[in-house]
């Protein structure tokens, strides 16, 4: 193996942006292992598109289980000899009313947006900082920007993300680790097409457009991991991560605004259900 390519640990890989993340990383000579909580829908992604099995593992990961991590982190390095990247992708959303949530909703949101994220965090770090060196990429979303009504608890599981990654950052770097915390707006993935069922998160949709997978891809592997300075925080469309992280300064401005941008983003909606 040459000793220029790294070994990265993706989360959430069975689709959307992991799926993708993987394939890209697989396709320029680097050393991936694919995980998630569905291995069926995973190992046929992977056979289907030949990955090398001498530089892939796919394994299966509940990220909400401590000890599954450090058993996928342990092999991964066993295997490949260290740890250079983990990015943290998984995730989940349930658009609802907040008091029409049922605990295990709310549970699950907790447990895999923000546990699963701390988890896999602290396990990487704890073969990072023995090497000296490592970057965690911690995917947040424009829901851990500002607060978006109709995902309130996706949105309190997005903001911990973002809080606990820029602290943690600090941490970390002065042992050669680095902690960055990426936010895209809405893309289009299977988790989106999830909820275009729900006219609750509507606001989602008022973005523009969709981005796509390759385009956050694109973003993740040039903008965050690409650059030397190593980034603490990374939104895309950075314009509109700016505009959303001014709104946040001044909640009460949402009350206004907010329904606006609802009735727009249901418009849209509508569109693509074909209504």
């Amino acid at each position: 193996m040459a000793d220029d390519q790294q070994t990265y640990v993706i989360t959430g890989a069975a689709s959307g942006i992991g799926w993708c993340l993987a394939d890209v990383l697989v396709a320029r000579g680097e050393r991936v292992v694919a995980t998630d909580i569905d291995l069926t829908a995973l190992a046929e992604h992977a056979e289907a598109n030949a990955w090398p099995a001498e530089r892939t593992l796919v394994r299966q990961l509940d990220v909400r289980d401590p000890k599954a991590w450090a058993q996928v982190l342990a092999e991964a390095v066993d295997t490949f000899g260290n740890l250079d990247v983990l990015i943290n992708n998984a995730g989940y959303v349930q658009p609802a009313m907040f008091q029409e949530l049922d605990p295990d909703q709310v549970h699950r949101h907790i447990d895999v947006n923000t546990k699963g994220v701390i988890f896999g965090t602290q396990a990487a770090a704890r073969v990072m900082v023995p090497q000296g060196r490592g970057h965690i990429i911690n995917v947040g979303s424009f829901a851990a920007l500002a607060p978006i009504p109709g995902i309130a608890v996706y949105t309190g599981s997005k903001y911990a993300v973002r809080g606990f990654s820029l602290a943690v950052a600090h941490e970390l770097r002065p042992f050669g680790v680095y902690v960055s915390v990426f936010s895209p707006e809405s893309v289009q993935t299977p988790m989106l097409d999830r909820e275009k069922q729900y006219d609750e998160g509507a606001i989602v949709f008022a973005a523009p457009r969709l981005l796509t997978v390759d385009e956050v891809a694109g973003v993740i592997l040039d903008r965050v991991l690409g650059r030397r300075r190593r980034p603490l925080e990374v939104y895309q469309p950075r314009h509109r991560g700016i505009l959303l992280r001014l709104a946040d300064l001044f909640p009460r401005f949402g009350l206004w605004v907010f329904p606006m941008i609802r009735r727009r983003g249901l418009a849209r909606l509508q569109k693509l259900r074909g209504q």
